[in-house]
This record gives structure tokens, C-alpha cells and sequence, in this order.
């Protein structure tokens, strides 16, 4: 498959290379706790998977390495960068994605404190934040700005993120 330059992207995704990769035997993940089969390659990256493959769009594409936290999702309810981790290192582990978050205190907090701006990190930060409530339900500022270090807000909001992750942890999320 050849992309012509200047036409179009600059290279193909993922999503266009799973059917001509084959070859690699049946992988089954389970995502949001649902069982789904993959048959493409192991080593792609688990973002792609969930984007091209799952239709699971909420997790966004940052900077391709693991920096940014854009692309956060849980690993058996810890957080973890997706566009780093291969499809392969996650078979057997249970993998939520915001879609599978469910209502969560965070999000009703996040609504209350005006914390979006652009909008384009808040799914990392809301899945990162709720990873560290998860471990620690009442996290000092401390806490909460050691957890959310690694979630970049080119808006910065880092105040209301922190003031809103103090709401939903009063609110036993």
C-alpha cells in the first residue's frame, strides 16, 4: 500500500496495515469487560487498537510517547499510556477506556469546576485522576499533583483539575 506524497496522510495507519499484516494468530483482550478477538500484530501499539480497530475514540493520540497522558487508560485499574504499551502486553489484563468508565464522580466534578478548556486532554486527566482515587480516595495536593504530573493541559487548567479531583473525592468516588 503506497501513499502518494502530498496526497493524503503521511503514511497509513494502523487500521489500513491490520489486514495485511495477518499471520500473527488470534489475540483475545478484553476491554470495558467485554471479550474482543485481534488477529493483527501484536506490537501495535494499544491506542491504535482501540481507535482503528475498537472504535473506542475517547482516548486521544498526544505525542506517541507516553508523555502527555492524552492517551491514559486503566490496566486492571491503574493507569497506563496506551500509545507505549503494545496490544501484547495487555492480553489477560482487563483494560477500561473512558467509554467503559461509567458515570463517575470525576466527570460531574469536572462539569462543575469548568475544568475543560479544549477538551483534548481531559480524557487522560479524568482516567489518570480516577486511577489515583481509586488507590487513594482522599489524596492530599501533594498527591494529586504527584498522580497528574505526567497529564500535560496545554490550557492550564491544573487548578480545577486539582480542586475538582478534591470534589469527587469527597463524594467517595
Amino acid at each position: 500500500m503506497r501513499l502518494r506524497p502530498g496526497k493524503g496522510r503521511a503514511g497509513p495507519s494502523w487500521s489500513m496495515l491490520v489486514g495485511t499484516l495477518g499471520g500473527f494468530g488470534m489475540i483475545t483482550l478484553k476491554v470495558n469487560g467485554k471479550a474482543r478477538q485481534f488477529d493483527g500484530d501484536p506490537d501495535m501499539p494499544l491506542l491504535w487498537y482501540l481507535r482503528d480497530v475498537a472504535g473506542l475514540t475517547g482516548s486521544k493520540f498526544g505525542c506517541g510517547m507516553g508523555l502527555c497522558g492524552a492517551c491514559t487508560v486503566h490496566q486492571d485499574g491503574v493507569a497506563i499510556r496506551s500509545c507505549v504499551t503494545p496490544v501484547r502486553a495487555v492480553v489477560g489484563k482487563e483494560i477500561t477506556t473512558i467509554e467503559g468508565l461509567g458515570e463517575h464522580p470525576l466527570q460531574h466534578a469536572w462539569a462543575e469546576f469548568n475544568v475543560a478548556q479544549c477538551g483534548y486532554c481531559q480524557v487522560g486527566q479524568i482516567m489518570q485522576a480516577a486511577s489515583l482515587l481509586k488507590k487513594t480516595p482522599k489524596p492530599t495536593d501533594k498527591d494529586i499533583d504527584a498522580a497528574m504530573m505526567g497529564n500535560i493541559c496545554r490550557c492550564g487548567t491544573y487548578q480545577r483539575i486539582r480542586a475538582a479531583i478534591k470534589s469527587a473525592a469527597k463524594e467517595g468516588a
